[in-house]
């Protein structure tokens, strides 16, 4: 034995996965990883720290392949929107926020998953006019305070909407024109170089905050910048995750820009690799998923997004059959409402329903509950988490099975996907600590955050006042022109009404 602290878990329902049973079992933890699993009685040192769990069951926390920690102040901030009207308003929604501003949102973001079930999350963050320093470091505090994981990856672009969709700019009243080519975004270079500088002077545990490459979609980035985000990553042994394909237009938008499809683009560039991760991927078609797959890169689903966006339904049984790694992600607050990955990994088993009338074409819950765990694992890169089994980081959810949810207790899995919605969370541990305990929040004061979160909420308010008739005007250029390019014909078909491939 160390000297490391240890803890023994007593007497909780242990899931596995591979039987879809629970067992009564104890958990030894010394330090931040577990050391024993065995049957309760099991022999701990002296002056163990112990924690009853009787009528609990015990599963890995879950975790979020996809999220973006600066939205969220925007929840239940409007609906009817699309992705392009949600990225044509960032320049002025989203620019010259403070230090503490980005803190608090990823605080908010952070708290929540944490209540919900979530140990650990990819977060693509933004900063406008561009990404600095200070701004990741922000958001890296605000998960480090809740203490929950956290991969941030600056978003970085040299282009804007306006120049990425076809056609997009010259739609624009000519005033409207002259004020989107003044939108200041940083050159390639400068945006290669500052997040560069900022690998290599991350002040953060990469055990808990660690820094990753993220060029925000395909066509926003110039193919300098791309290969710049490809060299960085390299160089800096770092993960690479982008937006591709998530919607129609993106992918109508690439076949317009490059003669092929994004995902073949960015193999002509080398970034595909085990370190790749492809949000969302609605828009993918075979060739796309055997060349993720080819290269060992996954993809990050986002069912409720995708629908809330209007952007299609994935086919993952395909991305599972090509044996892509797929993952499951929240998306962000303005493009969901919420950071419940009960309620994503239940979205997930439930939109392959609906895709087709065959049961052998369906995500099973098992596939959803690996995809919630052992998937995002893979697209994070940490190691040891995902799983509860010997060596592995201690990040347990303890769920009270004395709640409705689980009143009667049926098929583990099956129930904890399809009927578990986070209000049986009792208590969260990461790394060994407690950060929830009895569905209370301990690591930061919440009700500060509530009070906190409503003075940002009127500040922001006031920055983007004078901006209102400008915003109302683009937008009402972006609906027009976008809702006649998204009718133009492509090779396969993702919404609801169509056929597949």
């Amino acid at each position: 034995m160390t000297d490391q602290r240890t803890t023994v878990i007593r007497n909780g329902q242990l899931l596995d996965p591979r039987s879809r049973r629970t067992d009564p079992m104890d958990i030894l933890i010394s330090g931040d990883r577990i050391l024993e699993i065995g049957k309760p009685g099991l022999a701990v040192p002296d002056g163990a720290q112990i924690i009853e769990a009787r009528d609990r069951l015990l599963h890995p926390g879950f975790i979020n392949a996809h999220t973006h920690g600066h939205h969220g102040l925007d929840k239940a901030t409007g609906e009817g929107w699309t992705l392009e009207r949600g990225v044509a308003v960032l320049p002025w929604i989203n620019a010259d926020r403070s230090h503490e501003i980005l803190k608090l949102t990823a605080t908010l973001a952070a708290a929540e998953m944490a209540l919900k079930g979530c140990t650990a999350c990819y977060d693509l963050n933004l900063g406008l006019p561009r990404p600095s320093a200070d701004g990741t470091q922000a958001i890296a505090e605000g998960y480090a305070e809740v203490g929950v994981r956290a991969v941030i990856a600056p978003m970085l672009a040299d282009r804007t909407l306006f120049d990425a969709v076809p056609g997009l700019l010259r739609a624009l009243p000519s005033d409207l024109q002259r004020q989107v080519a003044n939108i200041e975004l940083a050159t390639w270079e400068q945006g290669i170089s500052g997040l560069r500088h900022a690998l290599d002077n991350w002040p953060f545990d990469r055990e808990q905050c660690r820094l990753a490459v993220a060029p925000t979609i395909l066509l926003h980035c110039s193919d300098e910048l791309l290969k710049g985000c490809g060299q960085l990553a390299g160089d800096f042994d770092t993960s690479l995750h982008s937006h591709v394909s998530e919607s129609k237009i993106q992918a109508l938008s690439a076949i317009d820009r490059y003669g092929r499809s994004i995902t073949a683009h960015l193999d002509s560039l080398g970034l595909l690799g085990p370190h790749f991760t492809a949000a969302h991927g609605v828009w993918l078609d075979r060739d796309d998923m055997m060349r993720l797959a080819d290269h060992g890169a996954s993809v990050a689903h986002c069912p409720s997004s995708n629908m809330l966006f209007s952007n299609g339904l994935a086919d993952v049984r395909a991305l599972l059959d090509a044996k892509v790694n797929v993952g499951i992600g929240t998306d962000g607050m303005r493009s969901n409402d919420n950071e419940n990955m009960y309620q994503e990994v239940r979205m997930a088993s439930l939109v392959s329903k609906v895709q087709t009338p065959e049961p052998d074409r369906w995500m099973t819950t098992g596939e959803a509950y690996h995809a919630a765990t052992v998937g995002g694992a893979r697209v994070l890169g940490f190691e040891g988490i995902g799983t509860i089994e010997v060596g592995a980081k201690a990040d347990i959810i303890f769920l009270d099975l004395e709640t409705i949810n689980w009143i009667p207790r049926n098929e583990p899995i099956h129930q904890l996907v399809h009927v578990e919605e986070g209000t049986s969370v009792d208590s969260v541990m990461i790394g060994g600590e407690m950060i929830v305990e009895d569905g209370a929040l301990i690591s930061i004061d919440v009700e500060k955050l509530a009070k906190d979160v409503a003075s940002a909420r009127t500040e922001l308010a006031l920055l983007h006042t004078p901006d209102s008739s400008v915003i109302d005007r683009v937008l009402e250029a972006v609906d027009t022109h976008c809702s006649q390019l998204v009718r133009q014909p492509y090779h396969i078909d993702r919404y609801a009404a169509g056929s597949g491939d």
